[in-house]
């Protein structure tokens, strides 16, 4: 792995995690876990290294998790309810031991994707704008100038972006703040501040976010959405979190870069699959792709990624990218989902989209 980030893997990797008995789980996590005794020793190079060491924290958490578990249960006075929750821990624990491992292989296969090297990218506030209105060098893929904005749906979802004037210093460089607000059934659910920084040449990255996840529960009245979590929130510079980047000034088939870097936390990972996408000439980049929508902004000159977590493995969306728009469409194959730009304000193209 580069300073930036940036190698150039093999083109769409499988990144597919093996089905292993609770056996073998428990032979490759105690093989694992002497390998991390020292993780700066652990053959492979550093990405490998990390993953092993993140594969032991995996596991004192699972084994965490389960004695937090029994504790509850031995606090059960029936006793066929007390025998029911002590099963069901110890089948939670099996599960997330399993996750474990494939998260592991899921890590040590996205190595080979973006390199063995460190990451520790540098993040020289000289190398970045201040001025988000008048930046040196815009990315024509990703705009953020104070004002735009985005609207998304998808079959429950609906998904506003807007750039607002406000800024964060971040590690000495000036991020500004987007506002990301997903509703499911007109509540709140998920309303996220990320924070960007418009490199001088054009490259955005991505220095962190705060989220904050809300849901309802059965029974509430009113039923109001909740504060129920913050996971995923990172700021670079903070408890070892660094920057990523979001979107290559210049990117070319096959490079792969980190967006986030906090680990245990937030963990994605961006392959660039094509840079010259138009509809109709690829099935498998074409896969839940409206076509009008498609037509209407891709030229040849859309740009196509790969996004996954290594904190979810299997599980990856491709994001289609056009110039002077940014994201318009997000497509989740497992879930057989199309999350598609409904209207914006940062092109003349967005008074004419293709509505669904």
């Amino acid at each position: 792995m580069h300073e930036s980030g940036v190698t150039s893997p093999p083109k769409r990797s499988s990144l597919v995690a093996p089905s292993l008995t609770p056996l073998a789980i428990l032979a490759i996590f105690t093989l694992t876990t002497t390998l991390v005794s020292s993780p700066t020793q652990a053959a492979g190079g550093r990405c490998t290294a990390t993953a092993k060491a993140l594969f032991k924290a995996c596991g004192n958490e699972t084994q965490d998790d389960w004695w937090v578990a029994s504790a509850r249960c031995i606090n059960v006075d029936d006793d066929g309810e007390r025998a029911e929750c002590h099963a069901d821990a110890a089948a939670e624990r099996r599960d997330a031991d399993r996750t474990c491992l494939e998260t592991l292989q899921w890590r040590l296969d996205a190595c080979e994707v973006i390199g063995e090297g460190r990451y520790d990218p540098g993040f020289d506030p000289a190398l970045f704008d201040t001025d988000f209105a008048h930046p040196t060098h815009a990315n024509p893929y990703f705009p953020i100038r104070p004002g735009n904005r985005w609207e998304f749906v998808s079959p429950n979802e609906t998904d506003s972006l807007e750039v607002l004037s406000d800024t964060k210093l971040m590690a000495g460089v000036r991020c500004v703040v987007v506002r990301d607000i997903v509703r499911r059934n007109g509540q709140v659910h998920e309303n996220t501040d990320d924070w960007f920084a418009q490199a001088k040449d054009g490259t955005v990255w991505y220095c962190g976010e705060e989220v904050k996840n809300f849901d309802v529960f059965a029974g509430d009245s009113p039923a109001n959405p909740e504060l129920v979590s913050v996971d995923g929130s990172f700021k670079a510079g903070r408890d070892g979190d660094k920057p990523g980047i979001i979107f290559l000034a210049a990117p070319e088939e096959g490079d792969a870069y980190l967006e986030e870097f906090s680990l245990g936390n937030a963990e994605d990972v961006t392959e660039i699959l094509s840079t010259n996408y138009s509809y109709g000439h690829d099935a498998e980049l074409d896969e839940l792709v409206p076509a009008a929508l498609a037509n209407a902004l891709c030229s040849g000159d859309c740009v196509v990624t790969k996004n996954y977590s290594l904190l979810e493995p299997g599980i990856f969306a491709r994001k289609y990218f056009a110039r002077g728009i940014g994201v318009f469409l997000e497509v989740e194959p497992d879930e057989h989902i199309a999350v598609r730009l409904t209207s914006c304000n940062v092109d003349p193209r967005c008074a004419t989209l293709p509505q669904p």
